[in-house]
This record gives structure tokens, C-alpha cells and sequence, in this order.
């Protein structure tokens, strides 16, 4: 039993749909993101494009109502998304890994029973996972348990249809079992008090669970160690780095469009237009060329992934290492190039770019935001030590 739903890989024409859907609804939603980023409003309507494209229901497998995809074709669709609007980027990115905590928590024999409820309703899965917090906690009562608990950032739960929950069960050694609660499940109580200079419509708030009934078949399973479950927190820092290419790229073709409208060329220099300044022509070079390079090991890291959840159960640790630090090195470079881009195209634009009614600042804020959700120097000692010494970081949902 191969225990993955992904055991294969994908083809060029799933590749092909899939980026034109998301290419679609991201220019949707970039007739207005810089004023829905100003209001700071729950996400509404931009998940409904979400559902109705498709995109929700992407990895979920073919024989349980879903569109088959692979996780290659989700993350280019992260990326191809967050060009145009970040925030609703993340939450699609976040959706893909705590929706696949089926595959990887549950028996093959509950996948079919979440999957297809899943798929009946387009449900987006939000989460509650932060090990940052303390831990949430599950008392036995009865039959099945009580949840207890606040996260302080659980992205996407205030607005998605079920919640990723992970509490200890309270039983000597404290397993930690994932768990799912849908929205609206008494005791449920969100905050709507995230209000951060970026990635503002990501949904990314606390959320109270507060004597919350779980029954037994609202647990998935075990959150271990074994080494095909733990693909999924490398799955989510490829998510990032997706999504901070997606933000980089988004930039620059904002840049451009900028630079062509500005009139004439700075009155010390040769050139009778700034897109045909050598200085602004030297600065675009040098981002485009850095962009490329991280475009370059997202693709690769974007397939090899899809390779090894392919392995199912034959994922070994030492498979599971080589993608970790793979995609921490991705991890690194995909921030400080994003980082780098969306503040150094400000040189180009000139001063009238940054005001407010022009929106470049959206880029800088947006991957300045996400970007210290982990520090990238444990990224930089995740690669070099294991460089030095073939050390491997403890396994976390950070690493």
C-alpha cells in the first residue's frame, strides 16, 4: 500500500489549465486588491473565486469528487495568484496543506469520507496549528473529547468552511492528534484582530476554542514522526517560497508598468525616457536575473516534491531530509530576493510611485509581512549544518 493519493506525476496539459485558471482569477482579483487591502475585511467574496474556479478542490483526488491534481500544479497556482493578491495566495497555499493533513494523518480508509465532503462543499481548511502558542488540549468527556485552547495566528480559519486543529489529548506522553471543527461549531470563537502591515486580507487572527465537542471521527490521527507524514511541513515552506517568487514577480511587472509611464528621463542623464536609462536598465537586469534564478529552484523543488509524495509510505528519512534542506536553500533565497525586489523597485519608479493611490507598496509590505512568519537565518543553519556535519534540525512544523 503506497499510502499517498499522489502516485503520479502531472502532465503538461494539467499544468497548462491549471496556471490559465489561476492566471484568471488572479487578474480578478487584481481589479481591486489594493482597495480591499485598504479596507482590511475578511476575504469573502475572493474565496468564493477561489471555490468557484476550481482551485479549492485542485489536489483532491479524482475518485473523491476532486480534480486530481498534483501538488506542483497548486503551487504554481500559489504563485501565479500571489502576482496579483498575496494574502489570497497564503490562504490557498495553507488550504492545499491543512486539507492534505488527510493523506497525511488519516487511515486510507477515512480519505474517501473526507475527501468527498470536502469536495461536495469546496471547503477551504483554515488552521490552528501555531506550535509558537501553547498547545491546545483535548480532555476526554464521554465518548469523544473537549477542545480547549486560543492560537494567537491561525491563518484562514475565520473564513474557511473547516479547521485544521492539532491539540495534545492530555493522556500521559500527550499525543497530539489532528483534528477537524467546522467554522461554525459551538465554542468556536474568532478574534477578527489581525490588522498587520501586510497580507492583510489572509485571515490570519486568533481563534478561542472554548469546551468545544470533538467527537471520535472529527480526529484524522497521530501527529508523529513518521517520515512520509512529516512531508508536510517541508510542503509548507515550498508553499512560501511560492508565494514570495509569486509577490517578487508581481512586482516587477508593476515596476514596468511604472517605469513605461513616466515621463521623460532625469534631466542629468542621456537618455530620453527612464526605460532606456542604462541605470534603470542595469537595476531591472539585476532583479529580473536573481528572480529567474529562484524561479528556476522553485520549478525544480516544485517537481521533486510531487517525486517524493509520490513514495507514499516508502518515504524514507533520509528522502525526507534531502527535501527539507532543499527546500530550506529554495526557502532563503526565494526571501531575501523577494525582499530585495520589492524594495529596490522604488529606485526605478521614483518618487510618484510611492504614493499611496499608486499601491507599489503592497509588494513591500506583503513578503515584509510574511516573510518573519519563521526566521530565514534557521533556514541558513538548517543548510549549513547539515553541510558541515549531516546534522538534521528536530522535526517541527517549522522544519
Amino acid at each position: 500500500m503506497t499510502r499517498t493519493p499522489w502516485t503520479t506525476l502531472p502532465t503538461d496539459d494539467e499544468t497548462e489549465r491549471w496556471d490559465a485558471v489561476a492566471d484568471e482569477t488572479g487578474r480578478l482579483l487584481a481589479r481591486d486588491a489594493l482597495a480591499r487591502d485598504r479596507a482590511n475585511a475578511d476575504p469573502e467574496g475572493e474565496l468564493k473565486l477561489l471555490k468557484d474556479s476550481g482551485l479549492a478542490n485542485l489536489l483532491i483526488p479524482r475518485g473523491f469528487g476532486g480534480h486530481g491534481g498534483h501538488w506542483s500544479t497548486g503551487l504554481r497556482a500559489v504563485r501565479i495568484l500571489a502576482r496579483h493578491d498575496a494574502s489570497i495566495a497564503q490562504i490557498l497555499s495553507y488550504h492545499y496543506c491543512n486539507q492534505a493533513a488527510i493523506a497525511f494523518f488519516a487511515e486510507p480508509s477515512r480519505w474517501e469520507h473526507w475527501y468527498a465532503a470536502s469536495a461536495r462543499g469546496s471547503w477551504l481548511w483554515g488552521d490552528a496549528v501555531n506550535p509558537v502558542d501553547p498547545d491546545l488540549v483535548l480532555t476526554a468527556k464521554g465518548t469523544g473529547y473537549r477542545l480547549n485552547g486560543r492560537k494567537r495566528f491561525a491563518t484562514g480559519a475565520s473564513t474557511g468552511d473547516v479547521i485544521l486543529a492539532m491539540a495534545a489529548d492530555g493522556e500521559p506522553g500527550a499525543r497530539i492528534l489532528a483534528t477537524v471543527v467546522e467554522h461554525d461549531r459551538d465554542g468556536v470563537d474568532f478574534g477578527g484582530d489581525w490588522d498587520a502591515l501586510g497580507q492583510r486580507l489572509s485571515a490570519s487572527g486568533s481563534v478561542d476554542f472554548q469546551d468545544v465537542a470533538v467527537a471520535p471521527d472529527d480526529v484524522l490521527g497521530e501527529v508523529g514522526e513518521e517520515p512520509y507524514s512529516t512531508l508536510v511541513t517541508p510542503g509548507v515552506q515550498l508553499g512560501f517560497a511560492n508565494l514570495y517568487l509569486g509577490i517578487a514577480e508581481g512586482a516587477l511587472v508593476r515596476a514596468r508598468e511604472l517605469t513605461l509611464e513616466r515621463r521623460g528621463g532625469w534631466l542629468l542623464g542621456a537618455a530620453d525616457s527612464y526605460s532606456r536609462d542604462p541605470f534603470v536598465q542595469r537595476v531591472f537586469g539585476e532583479l529580473l536575473s536573481r528572480t529567474a534564478a529562484v524561479e528556476a529552484l522553485a520549478d525544480r523543488w516544485n517537481d521533486r516534491f510531487d517525486r517524493v509524495i509520490a513514495r507514499g509510505a516508502d518515504v524514507t528519512a533520509a528522502d525526507r531530509t534531502e527535501a527539507e534542506v532543499g527546500i530550506a536553500k529554495l526557502k532563503v533565497v526565494a526571501t531575501e530576493t523577494a525582499l530585495e525586489v520589492a524594495h529596490r523597485v522604488f529606485e526605478v519608479t521614483g518618487a510618484s510611485s510611492t504614493r499611496s493611490h499608486v499601491g507599489l507598496d503592497i509588494y513591500w509590505r506583503n513578503i515584509r509581512t510574511h516573510s518573519l512568519h519563521d526566521p530565514v537565518d534557521y533556514k541558513k543553519l538548517e543548510v549549513g549544518a547539515n553541510y558541515l556535519t549531516g546534522d538534521v534540525q528536530p522535526i517541527t512544523l517549522y522544519t
